[in-house]
């Protein structure tokens, strides 16, 4: 039946009085009516080569070129489709679409120079003021954006979208890239208005990972992302609301739901989990939904040897992902990307288990309305801090789980292989760029300033980064040469070097996580400052965990003052740690003696309990779906705290630095209400936020 039916468009096709809109309708009409199983992309293709051998003089020619194209390049073939948008632009050589898809092929095939040369002649072309020219310039813009900013060229990029916000502010993506690019470079302020783009549309135009990298005000986060879940994951169709996961089972079916299952941070972290789960309690379901096809790296084949059941998902969209879940019967699905790259939060929208639970891939809450469960610790989440999170929170003995069998180059290099000064005090910093505000960099700077000689050693980020962090010490009376950037190397090889540096300094309010553990694991001492929010907190939460909590800082003043006297008292010492101990460095030299000694034996690293912890949680979470008392997330008047939080220039007001902090969040609430009033058919009450609004007043107690 399939043949006929193909056999009779490709008739049809040929026939002198069909147009580029009949033959749009006739392919549209043969996908109905044929599964697609039963209907390759040959046969697609077919009826577009008869139709444009049959019609070589239609006006419309290019645009079936240009249709073909675009199933030549969903099957594949690049090479053809790229051949077909050459001749479309040989017949309309201001069709747009074809140029920006020819970028796209381009960038598919790796010639990404070409590629981004095509969407800017897009933009150079795109001079007269039409709708559709606008709609083609801010796509040929993002295009090269995306582009240049995975290859690094972080300053083209951000150039880029400037552009395209200016021309349309409106895109939501194209402002979450910008700002995580300004981050990226160190550039503050960050957040810079201008004529055409407010700071209201910028900051809710921030992605919620890089709000917690701009402030530390974990009320604002938690509305900010209730924000961008509705408008960047929105309303989901197609909702499961029947599991076959909800009948009596011998044993629990978890799915673990990421895209870093290979080579990545959270990779680094979750190796050994897989393994340690107790098969008797537990089916564990690997879900990878990150690059395809997934790296053939070393960490990569651990997860798939270790899972019960390793099933690829990137290739299937969020229905057809959604519903080979809910077909796996899975008990629990536990997403471990939340809010970050490549994550896939439209299908967790769609609910294809019972239970949700956030954790360890976005160091936050989600705002959403099916998350039921967020993992942290009582460090990272004390019980009063529960009413920043949407999510009922459960606490292991440590947030963080570890790969114990960390490969380590055997090979360690001297302070000269990297360009340190062998009797300087090493500070050191392995944090992404994206994590140093001006306010962490300034209190680096007050570090060096009081230790005499000493230098920062941080991770290596594209030059115009490097310098431009030079040029701000320079300016602030530290030269330059007491930065050092440590070029990129393979995981093995960069845990080795950890061993020249003396003292790791964190970051705030984003702080380190995986970095934090690999330098405790190399048995270098971390210094940090404990904020509010979950991000900021994590670093404290791993250090208390390895046995070292008076390195855990509650002021910006204690730390600094810390810092500076364990590199005082290391002033002097050559080799970082391994030789030259004197008196001076005793009590850094003592806790690394406390590292090493600790390693096999302290909670950081326990990952059978952290396990066995687990898995008590995910019966407890089963035995509250089956009696029906799943926690319900709290989203209440979220809108309300994202308008008074987003109206405070977190660059000017360090909020981490407020000591009344919820005497500061009644404050202003209080302010905005005496302006517009709440009628009381919408109290702020209820979510446990605040305690009571009147029509007169209001009064905020976070309690």
């Amino acid at each position: 039946m399939e043949n006929d039916l193909l056999a009779s468009a490709t008739r049809r096709a040929a026939e002198r009085g069909m147009g580029v809109i009949g033959l749009a309708a006739l392919i549209e009409s043969l996908r109905a009516a044929v599964p697609p199983a039963s209907l390759p992309p040959e046969g697609i293709q077919a009826l577009y080569t008869c139709w444009i051998e049959h019609h070589p003089d239609d006006p419309l020619l290019y645009a079936a070129l240009f249709n073909y194209a675009v199933v030549l390049t969903d099957a594949g073939d690049l090479t053809r489709a790229r051949e077909c948008l050459e001749r479309v632009l040989s017949l309309n050589a201001e069709f747009m679409p074809a140029l920006i898809n020819l970028g796209r092929i381009h960038e598919r095939l790796g010639v990404t120079g070409l590629a981004v040369r095509f969407w800017s002649s897009v933009v150079n072309k795109l001079g007269a003021v039409t709708g559709t020219a606008i709609i083609h310039k801010v796509t040929a813009l993002n295009q090269a954006a995306r582009v240049l900013e995975a290859a690094n060229q972080d300053a083209a990029a951000e150039a880029m979208l400037f552009q395209s916000l200016d021309v349309d502010p409106t895109q939501r993506e194209a402002a979450q890239h910008y700002l995580s690019l300004r981050q990226r470079q160190c550039k503050w302020p960050v957040l810079e208005p201008w004529e055409r783009v407010d700071r209201r549309t910028l900051m809710r135009g921030m992605s919620p990972l890089s709000a917690n990298a701009y402030t530390d005000d974990p009320l604002l986060h938690l509305a900010l992302a209730a924000y961008y879940n509705q408008r960047d994951v929105g309303m989901p169709a197609g909702t499961i609301t029947s599991h076959r996961a909800a009948r009596q089972v011998d044993r629990l079916r978890i799915g673990y739901l990421s895209s870093d299952l290979r080579g990545h941070a959270v990779g680094y972290l979750m190796a050994e989990l897989f393994g340690l789960h107790d098969r008797s309690r537990v089916e564990v379901f690997a879900y990878y939904c990150g690059p395809t096809p997934a790296p053939d790296d070393a960490l990569n084949t651990r997860f798939r040897t270790s899972a019960d059941h390793w099933i690829p998902i990137s290739q299937l969209d969020d229905a057809a992902a959604a519903r080979r879940i809910e077909a796996d019967g899975i008990h629990i699905l536990v997403d471990v990307n939340g809010y970050t790259r490549e994550a896939r939060t439209r299908l967790v929208a769609l609910r294809p288990a019972p239970v949700i639970v956030n954790w360890l891939g976005y160091p936050g809450t989600t705002g959403s309305p099916y998350h039921h469960y967020i993992i942290a610790d009582d460090w990272i989440i004390p019980k009063a801090a529960e009413i920043y999170y949407s999510e009922k929170v459960l606490r292991l003995p440590c947030y963080q789980p570890n790969d114990r069998q960390r490969v380590v180059s055997p090979i360690i290099p001297t302070r000269a292989d990297a360009g340190l000064p062998d009797g300087a005090m090493v500070y050191c910093c392995f944090n992404a760029t994206h994590k140093i505000t001006r306010f962490t960099f300034d209190r680096w700077l007050c570090i060096l300033r009081q230790v005499p000689g000493s230098v920062l050693w941080l991770l290596s980020a594209p030059e115009t980064t490097c310098q431009r962090l030079r040029d701000h010490a320079g300016a602030h009376g530290i030269s330059p040469e007491r930065l050092i950037f440590a070029g990129k190397l393979a995981n093995p090889h960069h845990l080795a070097r950890h061993r020249l540096a003396d003292l790791f300094l964190d970051t705030v309010p984003y702080g380190a996580h995986t970095t934090c553990s690999d330098a405790l694991w190399m048995g270098v001492p971390v210094l940090t400052l404990s904020g509010r929010s979950f991000a900021s907190r994590v670093c404290g939460s791993l250090v208390r965990a390895a046995g070292l909590p008076e390195l855990v800082c509650a002021t910006a003043d204690a730390y600094v003052e810390r810092a500076v006297a364990l590199g005082r008292e290391g002033a002097g010492h050559e080799g970082g740690g391994q030789k030259g101990v004197t008196g001076k460095r005793v009590e850094l030299q003592r806790y690394r003696d406390r590292l090493a000694a600790g390693r096999e034996s302290c909670v950081l690293f326990d990952m059978p309990l952290l396990v066995r912890r687990l898995e008590q949680f995910f019966a407890t979470m089963w035995r509250h779906f089956e009696a029906g008392t799943l926690p319900r997330p709290d989203l209440a008047n979220l809108d309300v705290y994202l308008e008074v939080g987003e109206a405070v220039d977190h660059e000017e007001i360090e909020v981490g630095a407020i000591k009344d902090y919820r005497g500061w969040w009644t404050t202003r609430l209080s302010q905005r209400h005496a302006v517009r009033p709440i009628g009381p058919d919408r109290r702020l009450c209820g979510s446990g936020r605040l305690t009571g609004l009147s029509s007169d007043q209001v009064v905020r107690t976070i309690v």
